[in-house]
């Protein structure tokens, strides 16, 4: 039994993007004060980015549209990824918070390149396919 989308607030990866946003929120309440305009703005910019694209997105009335805003999103949440290895390198925040957040990245990233793959004209699967490296780590 598949559920009706109504709304991009019916969409899965939106629901999980949104919940990943409040874990960055609520990780940055240990941040310093002296990265209240560096890192921790970053961060959150980026992370407000991955649900707010796969929204606009959603509200567009073309596929390839929609297409590319899931792959901004994708961009934001690869972006993220980075910024919270640096906060954890930088120890900002332990190690618990970043395999979190790390988890719930990865997460959204699977969901928003299982979709980019199912809405992509075919023409541009097999040209990315063919671009791809098996692992980016």
């Amino acid at each position: 039994m598949s559920t009706m989308i109504n709304s991009y607030k019916d969409l899965k990866v939106w629901n999980k993007a949104m919940d990943l946003t409040t874990m960055v929120y609520d990780a940055l309440k240990t941040f310093p004060p002296k990265e209240e305009y560096g890192l921790s703005s970053q961060m959150r910019r980026s992370s407000v980015s991955i649900p707010s694209n796969i929204a606009e997105g959603y509200g567009r009335n073309s596929t390839l549209d929609y297409c590319r805003f899931l792959q901004i999103a994708l961009g934001s949440a690869y972006e993220l990824e980075t910024q919270v290895e640096l906060a954890h390198r930088l120890n900002y925040i332990d190690n618990e918070t970043t395999q979190k957040l790390a988890g719930q990245l990865s997460e959204v990233g699977r969901m928003l390149n299982s979709m980019i793959n199912k809405i992509k004209p075919d023409k541009d699967k097999t040209q990315n396919a063919n671009n791809q490296t098996d692992n980016i780590e």
